[in-house]
């Protein structure tokens, strides 16, 4: 496994400011450290490295009900132009905040799970799979009353029992897991899986936890950013929307706009709602609304696109940057924002996911802390990560669970109190 050498300065939010010819030299070695180390390649599969991985191959899968059936874990690839790293996290302990490590991986996969009322399948699907269930007639698919983005609450131990029968290494490390955050939820909800898990789990939990419109969606300056990022940039007319492939290219930026404001408004209106049980239903609903849910995605994947251009220019003006940027620009995949937007945002929810190092963009897109159990990193200091690592004190967060790094769920109805 890669590791960052335990230079914890590394992973400090923001580097120092040049100041003279030492500080500049001290800034430049810790990034030619970053970029080498993206040039090596980690072997680390899914199963832990203290486990035998061929073994126990088949017995690692959780072990499947008589009568149900599901499909076989086939990670595809995201399809992106070059080789895609995955990005490990910042992992944070009981007793520090600051410890953190990134990996990459030569095989960052993107999985989807996805279930349906019914019989709560683990799917997992590519692209050719996703638009051809569109065009299903609705006696197939199911209305969206019986497609629902984010299932029901369970009781969490039920649900790892039910996914876990097995007794393998893993299976037992799950168990674990699981019952760790049982510790403080309670509860588990299931997420759609059709590669915009990252961005669902985390928006339903931006949305059904806020108290506040935050100040970066009340500028007014945001509506205007579409027309201001398309006129200077026109790379970003490659942009491509979902269902929207015959657009003319003087709507996209209106499109966006559009997607914008739905976010604000949608933000505004939950943040008004006083009672959590209220806020909770009207997530539910929003969240079976296909066209404003996708959309929302739409507005949620701009503005990470936003704060790319922003980290990106600011590094070229030697200002102070999180070092996550130098990683997200070091991808061969994604030297400049330009590739960024063609090899990795357009492609979520279509092709692919979010790679790890796009869950610290999109942290730092919607201001908030995104923390996540990372269940097959049960008993280490990985188990629990935080995107970023050392984040903004006013910043909110929202927790999200994951056993593969690929696939996230949202645990709810907290047993106790917890900070940061």
């Amino acid at each position: 496994m890669l590791g960052w050498d335990g230079n914890q300065d590394m992973f400090q939010r923001k580097t120092s400011k040049s100041t003279g010819p030492s500080a500049s030299a001290e800034v430049s070695q810790k990034k030619n450290t970053a970029m080498m180390n993206l040039t090596r390649r980690e072997k680390e599969k899914y199963i832990p490295s203290d486990e035998p991985s061929s073994a126990n191959a088949a017995g690692d899968q959780k072990e499947k009900p008589t009568l149900e059936t599901k499909k076989e874990c086939a990670h595809s690839g995201h399809g992106k132009a070059a080789q895609a790293h995955q990005l490990k996290a910042s992992p944070i302990s009981p007793d520090s905040h600051k410890n953190c490590e990134v990996k990459l991986s030569a095989s960052s996969s993107s999985s989807a799970k996805e279930f349906s009322v019914d019989n709560e399948e683990d799917m997992y699907r590519d692209a050719e799979e996703i638009e051809r269930e569109k065009t299903l007639p609705v006696c197939e698919t199911g209305s969206s009353e019986n497609k629902l983005s984010v299932a029901p609450e369970m009781d969490i131990i039920e649900y790892c029992q039910k996914e876990w029968r097995g007794n393998t290494p893993v299976a037992k490390r799950m168990k674990k897991g699981y019952e760790a955050v049982s510790q403080k939820f309670t509860s588990i909800r299931r997420v759609r899986g059709d590669n915009y898990c990252a961005l669902r789990a985390t928006l339903f939990q931006a949305l059904s936890q806020t108290s506040e419109l935050p100040e970066w969606l009340r500028s007014e300056d945001l509506m205007l950013l579409p027309e201001k990022l398309l006129s200077k940039y026109d790379w970003i007319q490659e942009w491509q929307l979902r269902q929207k492939l015959g657009r003319k290219m003087g709507e996209l930026s209106d499109e966006i706009k559009d997607y914008l404001i739905l976010l604000r408004k949608k933000w505004e209106s939950m943040s008004e709602m006083k009672s959590p049980v209220e806020r909770q239903a009207a997530c539910d609903e929003l969240f079976t609304n296909e066209e404003e849910e996708y959309s929302l995605y739409e507005a949620v994947k701009f503005l990470m696109l936003k704060t790319a251009i922003e980290l990106y220019d600011d590094d070229k003006k030697r200002k102070e940057v999180p070092v996550f940027s130098w990683l997200l620009f070091a991808r061969d995949t994604s030297s400049n924002p330009s590739q960024l937007m063609n090899n990795h945002l357009n492609q979520i929810g279509h092709t692919g996911g979010l790679e790890q190092v796009e869950m610290f963009l999109l942290a730092y897109a919607l201001q908030h802390t995104i923390r996540v159990y990372r269940l097959y990193k049960y008993n280490t200091d990985e188990f629990i990560t935080l995107y970023p690592n050392d984040p903004e004190a006013d910043w909110p967060v929202v927790t999200l669970i994951t056993e593969d790094d690929r696939h996230y769920n949202i645990p709810v109805r907290m047993c106790e109190e917890t900070s940061l």
